[in-house]
């Protein structure tokens, strides 16, 4: 079943406990795009990825920008980058909030909003994860693959890597800020195959082999 929302931005409504933010920022970088996306873009926290300022994740920051850029080539984003329209692509953070000066969120505070990143996760129900960075890759492999304890932690090796997890499969994205001369071309050389492919029968072959 699919959603009927046609919500951009936090399309189920999402009310996280918000921390103390800078004055001129947003409480919160709300999951945005796509509620009926096959493809789901999964961040670390606005410090990293951005959107303190415009509220859209991946946006504002050089890691951010990179990922917008990878999305309109893959024709999943058209649109300015502060307020991108997306087709087929929903993107979100594991820590929502965002906090002062940036920082990071405590192990505490990641646990405090697993539970949202969770919920929406699952109200998406995409077939495809896309976790940016080393810790989004980290969560969906150990939450959503049995996978985890097969594999190290090496992105430069994960990168653009298809792997099957309970009912989706994963491609982690490398941090863009640290991509070599050939990552680029090789994540959108895999996304152009799976888009090429029949991916809706994902979801059936993951859960088995999964």
């Amino acid at each position: 079943m699919k959603n009927v929302t046609d919500r951009t931005s936090n399309p189920f409504g999402m009310r996280p406990p918000f921390e103390c933010n800078d004055p001129g920022t947003r409480p919160a970088v709300f999951g945005y795009g796509d509620a009926n996306a096959d493809f789901h873009l999964i961040g670390d926290h606005p410090g990293v990825h951005g959107g303190a300022t415009t509220g859209v994740p991946f946006t504002e920051t050089e890691s951010g920008e990179a990922i917008q850029d990878l999305a309109a080539d893959l024709e999943f984003a058209s649109g300015p980058r502060a307020r991108p329209v997306y087709e087929n692509l929903f993107a979100s953070y594991l820590h929502m909030c965002t906090l002062p000066d940036g920082r990071d969120p405590t192990a505490e505070e990641y646990d405090e909003l697993e539970r949202y990143f969770d919920a929406e996760l699952r109200a998406i129900n995409a077939h495809i994860l896309l976790p940016v960075g080393e810790r989004a890759t980290d969560h969906v492999l150990t939450e959503y693959t049995t996978q985890r304890g097969r594999l190290e932690l090496d992105m430069a090796t994960l990168h653009a890597r298809e792997i099957r997890g309970r009912g989706f499969l994963v491609v982690p994205i490398r941090e863009p800020t640290g991509w070599g001369s050939d990552d680029r071309e090789a994540i959108v050389t895999t996304l152009e195959g799976i888009l090429a492919s029949d991916y809706r029968q994902t979801k059936g072959v993951a859960t088995l082999v999964g």
